[in-house]
């Protein structure tokens, strides 16, 4: 092969390297940093209650379930309206209509995290303090994930939730969209040819097929929630407890990370249990492109 057909070559696996490196720095920087407290806390990093920098007692559960409460809870209310917009858009949409609304959508990744936090919270916490929390209480309280145990502060897991909800619609939405347009006219076509309705082709053909791309988005949303910082840190209330509702105060890593890592940076056994956090986080993330490959590989035989 001629060098002149070797450039291009050489062009693209350098920038695949140059990635891959960037990949494995950050993994090695954060694992080498949290290593020590990982050592010394042992399983105890993960079970552990108690998190005391002047006792030297470094445990994460609160925080861990902290995330995966409001993670939960963030994907309950974004995969139905990310979804149910897609097939709108995809499937019943007017031309005109898809090309208003999609980029309105697509304008929700623009917006600074830290402007939803400000939108939430001086926005969005009255109408939950006032209104959809008291209402949530009197009508499912019996319930004790809808008991509100704060009452009269609108902040806590379901306000943090609806706003994370709202940063990862067009993920999901954009995604979602796409897979169900990748779907080949002719199998629509063959559908309404044998009698199905226009629901029917949708429930029973185009989702089927468009089911990992829409499991893609899902997850990539799913990883966004969990990752983001300065929202969440405005509007979860920010309480070391067990959250005992959906309308309690929490307490998610990101969060932990970000509020301390000012003040105790400086000291090595503080900045390796806050880089534990992020290095137990980072597993998560991983965990979950797995689950990525995975679902793929099981839906999509040929891509094995």
């Amino acid at each position: 092969m001629s060098r002149r057909y070797d450039i291009p070559r050489l062009l693209f696996l350098s920038s695949a390297a140059v990635s891959a490196l960037i990949v494995l720095l950050i993994f090695g920087f954060i694992f080498l940093t949290a290593a020590p407290v990982f050592e010394k806390e042992g399983v105890g990093f993960i079970t552990g209650t108690t998190w005391s920098y002047s006792a030297g007692e470094y445990g994460i559960l609160v925080f861990l379930v902290g995330t995966i409460v409001l993670t939960a809870v963030t994907m309950v209310i974004a995969c139905p309206l990310g979804i149910f917009t897609a097939i709108f858009l995809a499937e019943w949409a007017p031309v005109w209509l898809e090309k208003m609304l999609r980029p309105l959508i697509e304008l929700l990744v623009g917006i600074p995290s830290v402007v939803y936090g400000i939108f939430g919270y001086f926005v969005l916490e009255g109408v939950f303090r006032y209104h959809i929390d008291p209402f949530i209480d009197a009508t499912l309280g019996f319930i004790p994930i809808f008991r509100d145990t704060n009452p009269g502060s609108g902040t806590g897991i379901l306000l943090a939730a609806t706003v994370l909800a709202i940063m990862i619609l067009p993920t999901l939405t954009t995604l979602a969209q796409e897979a169900m347009r990748s779907v080949p006219s002719d199998y629509r076509e063959g559908s309404f040819a044998l009698g199905a309705t226009r629901w029917e082709t949708i429930r029973m053909v185009v989702i089927p097929i468009a089911t990992p791309g829409i499991l893609t988005g899902i997850i990539l949303g799913l990883m966004r929630a969990m990752g983001e910082t300065m929202a969440v840190v405005m509007l979860i209330g920010n309480t070391s407890r067990f959250p005992s509702s959906i309308l309690d105060t929490g307490y998610v890593m990101t969060s932990k990370v970000f509020n301390d890592i000012g003040y105790w940076v400086a000291v090595d056994e503080a900045r390796s249990a806050l880089f534990g956090i992020a290095a137990v986080l980072f597993c998560l993330e991983i965990a979950f492109v797995g689950l990525i490959r995975f679902a793929e590989s099981r839906l999509n035989p040929e891509r094995r």
